[in-house]
């Protein structure tokens, strides 16, 4: 049971500290919709989804009523669509989307290929369409495990995704390439996420589960305004305690909701997630321990501190921690973020060396529209070969501005907010991405 003291101070997280609940996903299982007419697949899918998320996004309304506490995102996760589609996939994809639109959820998750080994037909039919699905659908998010540390790196998607971002950021330009912010790529993608662009109910799932996302990167900043200049075992304490109060309340939605609509419960993810929103920032706890900017020296320690502290405090409170846990650090939804990168202190490479402790790796970067496929593919690379090698889980999700370089700014608004277009480095590495195959897995995987 949650006591009185607890209930008092989680009311002033919420009234004062930007405290919420980012997501309740519902991580719903399509395999039984398979059929090899594309159409009537697509109906199986859009039928299913209506039915079993129908009381989803009433049932969070009515707990954020009764309990006070916001809820502020209701999505949907489904199982990779590449392996379910026989066909064409870009009817089960418009269905996908019209079934969110009609149980009211915000985003739903899953038009994804796993592809760390290789590529099946599917895979490469659903990769094709991503373009053209991410241009035509409002709700829908993609994305694509190119590698694994027991697998390697799958270097002909590698250089397929770079082609892609770049056709993706074409077809939704007069949006600053929004589809793009929809779109991420993975090495290690887990099952179990809650969050966009990545979510995906995965093979090892359930039929059907409730999994719950927490945020609080302003409590987690207020809490560390009591201890300035103290010692980093005293930060790193600070950080442990306010976590788990955070996550007890997550634990107690996800709970809540798993109860009312009779669906299983998953797994609390415990990862501090920014919005634009001044207060809400995981830059502004990094500059809260003694950086002047989010991309000083130090920041890459004071990450790491920041990550585990969280882990450590989040895990003793949830019989059931999952997703990513930890720490993002998106570029446009971080106003701490926004004002390095602004200021010349976050450079792109700097954000590849904070990725290697933080939660995921290079989120919702603007970079300018004339990058080459090839390079993107390289940044993919590169940041794969970092959750390969750490055994971790690391992502990309860039957003080539087109007609824009390298100073202008580009705007999504809402929680997917503004950035400054990033300079990338401008030198050539063509002939490195066109080698293709694969890289194989590091000696440490294989641990049987």
């Amino acid at each position: 049971m949650i006591e009185t003291g607890e209930i008092l101070q989680t009311m002033r997280m919420i009234q004062e500290e930007n405290f919420d609940i980012r997501t309740i996903t519902l991580g719903i299982n399509l395999l039984d919709c398979s059929e090899p007419e594309a159409d009537r697949c697509a109906d199986r899918v859009y039928d299913k989804i209506c039915y079993t998320a129908r009381n989803l996004v009433h049932t969070g309304e009515e707990i954020e009523k009764e309990f006070g506490i916001p809820i502020v995102n209701k999505r949907i996760s489904v199982t990779p669509i590449s392996m379910i589609a026989q066909g064409d996939p870009v009817p089960i994809a418009r269905a996908l989307d019209r079934a969110a639109r009609e149980v009211g959820v915000n985003f739903l998750g899953g038009y994804s290929a796993l592809m760390h080994k290789g590529a099946t037909n599917a895979d490469e039919r659903l990769l094709a369409s991503i373009p053209q699905v991410l241009s035509e659908t409002n709700l829908l998010c993609s994305s694509v495990n190119v590698a694994s540390t027991r697998a390697g790196i799958n270097m002909n998607a590698v250089r397929e995704m770079g082609q892609i971002i770049k056709k993706t950021a074409a077809m939704t330009a007069s949006s600053d390439g929004l589809g793009c912010a929809k779109l991420v790529v993975f090495a290690n993608a887990v099952e179990d996420n809650p969050f966009m662009a990545g979510a995906f109910c995965g093979v090892g799932e359930p039929e059907c589960a409730i999994n719950v996302g927490v945020s609080g990167p302003g409590v987690v900043k207020v809490a560390l305004e009591s201890v300035k200049g103290q010692p980093f075992d005293v930060v790193a304490e600070t950080i442990k305690r306010t976590a788990f109060k955070i996550t007890r309340v997550g634990q107690l939605v996800a709970r809540e909701a798993s109860r009312r609509l009779n669906i299983p419960f998953g797994i609390v993810d415990l990862s501090l997630a920014p919005t634009p929103a001044r207060g809400d920032s995981v830059a502004h706890i990094l500059t809260e321990m003694g950086l002047e900017y989010a991309g000083a020296p130090g920041t890459t320690a004071a990450l790491a501190l920041l990550n585990d502290a969280v882990k450590k405090g989040g895990i003793m409170a949830s019989n059931h921690v999952g997703g990513l846990s930890g720490a993002f650090i998106p570029v446009s939804e971080d106003i701490g973020m926004i004002e390095a990168a602004a200021a010349g202190a976050l450079s792109l490479e700097k954000l590849e060396a904070m990725t290697c402790v933080c939660s995921v790796g290079l989120d919702m970067i603007a970079i300018p529209g004339e990058t080459p496929a090839e390079t993107i593919s390289g940044i993919i690379a590169d940041e794969a070969a970092i959750g390969m090698i750490n055994n971790k889980t690391t992502a990309v999700r860039v957003i080539p501005a087109v007609g824009k370089k390298a100073g202008d700014t580009v705007e999504f608004g809402g929680l997917l907010g503004h950035a400054p277009v990033m300079p990338v480095n401008s030198f050539r590495n063509e002939a490195f991405i066109n080698r293709g195959g694969r890289i194989p897995a590091p000696l440490h995987s294989m641990r049987n």
